[in-house]
């Protein structure tokens, strides 16, 4: 079955060639994707220690473990791997500029050749994998290399049961390879019995993602980027990580709102930056006076941000904030960071990936709201209130506060697992 399932993974990795090597998102580090590396990627010695993250989000969440990591284990090299290309220049900007990496690197395609190469020349002695990355040939290469591994922030949606069933009859049981399982919530780890984990590796640690907000929220006053949006003394609604066919609603509730508070402002920032053109044409087919957020502030009412990493720093800067997602099929982004930075949190019905945010801020400084139209009425009513909205930014960062803590379990359990060093 092990067979056909490395099969299975070379037809799909045929169809989907043009894709991976032509995609914006994807399109970076092909050797490395390939297994293929020059020379030593660490060139430090001591114990390895490899963590993936996909995106630049899961990445993000990654932060906190490997601070509290290299303070249990200052003498461990830490690299980081990712899939999309925003996730190796998240990694960067917030791991190898501050020190807390030793190297970014790709995730190799799930390929016998590529992840045995690709093992070969980082020569990892702990793997890292996050969420459910149940990657079938990279966990079986480093299981052969006695590579340890572990997963963090583990979770399993229960309509993905299926799935993970077949995956296995395909592939073998992966969950009883990794030494330690750390799952998000109770549900999920006996989800994860339920698939066959073992029960003395698993372990309910929490979500990352709430300390990595303490990590990536910056300053108030940042007054460069102030300037750069061109906001004074103006009130500011950002609209984080839209997605395709949300921007318009949310446009026209803005051109409604500015009849009656006319020093409202607008970022949108959606969650391609390569979409931000697109974006910026939609608002000036409403006549509203916009731009991109690197062109030079004449005055424009919305700013649309084509920038990657400032979105936190928007937020900090905002009165309200909508994330999105959550009006689409895409099932919600990131909630809490906004949260984090004291701001009233708006967001629709579609949080299916983010129940466990949608738990902690609902009632606590977040408001789901069913339609464009709710949406207007209750933004309405909280301008009108500048009270209510410090309220709700208090109780949205009391809420985030609360729930932190996980990186730390985390990173004690990953420290055991890393040898001495020689």
């Amino acid at each position: 079955m092990r067979l056909l399932a490395a099969a299975l993974e070379w037809a799909i990795f045929l169809v989907l060639l043009p894709v991976l090597f032509l995609h914006p998102r994807v399109r970076q580090g092909i050797r490395r994707r390939l297994g293929i590396y020059r020379g030593e990627v660490v060139h430090k010695a001591g114990p390895r220690v490899w963590l993936h993250g996909a995106s630049a989000g899961d990445v993000l969440g990654l932060v906190p473990i490997v601070r509290e990591l290299k303070a249990l284990r200052p003498d461990a090299r830490v690299l980081v791997s990712a899939i999309t290309d925003s996730g190796a220049s998240m990694a960067e900007q917030r791991l190898i500029a501050s020190g807390l990496a030793d190297a970014v690197t790709f995730l190799p395609y799930d390929l016998p050749g590529a992840c045995r190469r690709a093992i070969e020349a980082l020569r990892p002695d702990v793997l890292v994998l996050e969420y459910t990355e149940l990657w079938p040939q990279l966990i079986r290469a480093a299981s052969r290399a006695g590579v340890r591994l572990a997963m963090t922030n583990g979770r399993i949606a229960p309509e993905n049961l299926g799935r993970y069933r077949l995956l296995f009859a395909l592939a073998g049981n992966l969950l009883q390879c990794f030494d330690v399982l750390m799952m998000r919530a109770d549900d999920e780890a006996e989800r994860a019995l339920q698939l066959g984990a073992p029960r003395d590796r698993l372990y309910v640690t929490g979500n990352t993602k709430f300390d990595a907000l303490a990590v990536s929220v910056p300053e108030a006053h940042d007054e460069g980027l102030r300037a750069a949006l061109g906001v004074k003394g103006e009130r500011l609604w950002v609209c984080g990580s839209t997605h395709e066919g949300e921007e318009g609603p949310l446009l026209d509730v803005y051109t409604a709102l500015r009849r009656e508070f006319p020093d409202l402002r607008l970022v949108l920032a959606p969650r391609y930056v390569e979409r931000s053109s697109r974006v910026l044409a939609a608002a000036w087919e409403r006549n509203l006076r916009a731009r991109l957020r690197s062109e030079a502030d004449d005055g424009e009412a919305v700013v649309v941000l084509d920038t990657i990493g400032e979105l936190v720093r928007v937020y900090q800067l905002a009165t309200v904030v909508f994330v999105g997602g959550s009006f689409t099929n895409r099932g919600g982004q990131n909630i809490l960071e906004p949260a984090a930075c004291g701001k009233p949190v708006l967001f629709g019905p579609r949080m299916e990936n983010f129940q466990d945010s949608v738990q902690v801020l609902v009632g606590r400084g977040g408001l789901q709201v069913r339609d464009a139209v709710a949406l207007q009425r209750i933004l309405r009513d909280l301008l009108a209130r500048p009270d209510e909205i410090r309220t709700l930014g208090h109780l949205a960062r009391e809420a985030v506060s609360a729930v932190r803590g996980a990186s730390v379990r985390d990173a004690r359990l990953i420290a055991d697992l890393i040898p001495e060093a020689a």
